[in-house]
């Protein structure tokens, strides 16, 4: 166990507000975790200058190279490992965020909503001042007794998932064990292996990835699984954009394969200009941003401290 009275920030970011340590998320945290002094850094200079001699700090990213002799805690917000260059062991604990699920759940399922409800066609005919009653009710569909497909079924899939269920969705969880079963799930809910996409795949509606980055999931999804998708499903990544290639997507988006994607992750980012992405209809694009929202350090504060607390 370890024993946290000191910690130093240093969380900041550029361009999204909402990702900056402020005044009262020092406050929140000292009064979550009584004794804990929050110690803020503004730049990376005042940062690296203080390090050597912290003993815990909360980072979006960490270079192994950096000078930490006293150091036993690392927190990120972060899902993944991506940016914490250090690996974890009996001197030194790392603590990733775990609070995305719910944040990344809206934004999923805002898509899915996007998608089944013709929010793109509605808008298309209003900017044309048309009344188009009868061309819009020929695409709209309904979530309820949809087939929902999660690749990646950890603590964001769950959260997913479980929002889902108050639609009438039927889940069918992708990951590499199949236990523990969900206490929501229903009869016809279930959980599967990877192995088994070929007899899973054909019976999706939408299939959801959340996936975290590495050489496990590194294009795990190939061309053939595009194919086998009925074309009526739709495709969401809100995992990692390294588990398809991008000319693998593009193709069966314009060729049919499948009906329209959601995507929040890239297999390059920022997305270049010369993507075909930009091009394509079918398609909504966020920047890396489904989890934003204005409570996103509170959650993760509210997460943290009681990990401190409890050692």
């Amino acid at each position: 166990m370890v024993s946290i009275k000191n910690i130093l920030v240093y969380l900041t970011h550029p361009h999204v507000e909402a990702w900056n340590f402020r005044p009262e998320h020092k406050a929140l945290l000292e009064s979550r975790v009584p004794g804990l002094k929050v110690e803020v850094c503004l730049n990376s200079k005042d940062f690296k200058d203080r390090l050597p001699e912290a003993e815990a700090v909360i980072v979006w990213f960490f270079n192994e190279r950096w000078p930490a002799p006293q150091l036993k805690f690392i927190a990120t917000p972060a899902a993944g490992n991506d940016w914490i260059e250090v690996e974890p062991g009996e001197a030194l604990q790392i603590s990733f965020g775990g609070f995305h699920g719910s944040l990344i759940a809206e934004s999923v399922i805002g898509a899915m909503l996007y998608f089944v409800k013709a929010f793109p066609l509605s808008v298309k005919m209003q900017k044309q001042k048309k009344w188009a009653r009868v061309k819009i009710s020929e695409k709209l569909n309904s979530l309820y007794k949809s087939r929902v497909t999660i690749l990646g079924f950890g603590k964001i899939g769950n959260a997913i998932a479980e929002r889902l269920k108050p639609f009438g969705c039927t889940i069918t969880g992708i990951k590499r064990n199949l236990f523990p079963v969900p206490r929501y799930f229903s009869t016809a809910d279930r959980i599967r292996t990877f192995e088994n996409w070929q007899t899973v795949f054909p019976q999706t509606d939408h299939l959801i990835c959340a996936l975290p980055g590495g050489d496990e999931t590194d294009k795990i999804l190939q061309a053939e699984h595009f194919k086998v998708l009925p074309k009526s499903c739709y495709f969401y990544n809100a995992g990692r954009g390294n588990v398809c290639r991008e000319s693998d997507l593009v193709t069966a988006l314009r060729s049919g394969e499948i009906a329209g994607a959601y995507l929040d992750v890239f297999e390059e980012e920022p997305l270049p200009e010369s993507s075909q992405l930009w091009e394509i209809e079918n398609v909504l694009m966020q920047p890396h941003l489904s989890a934003v929202s204005p409570h996103y350090l509170e959650l993760f504060i509210e997460e943290l401290a009681e990990r401190i607390k409890n050692g």
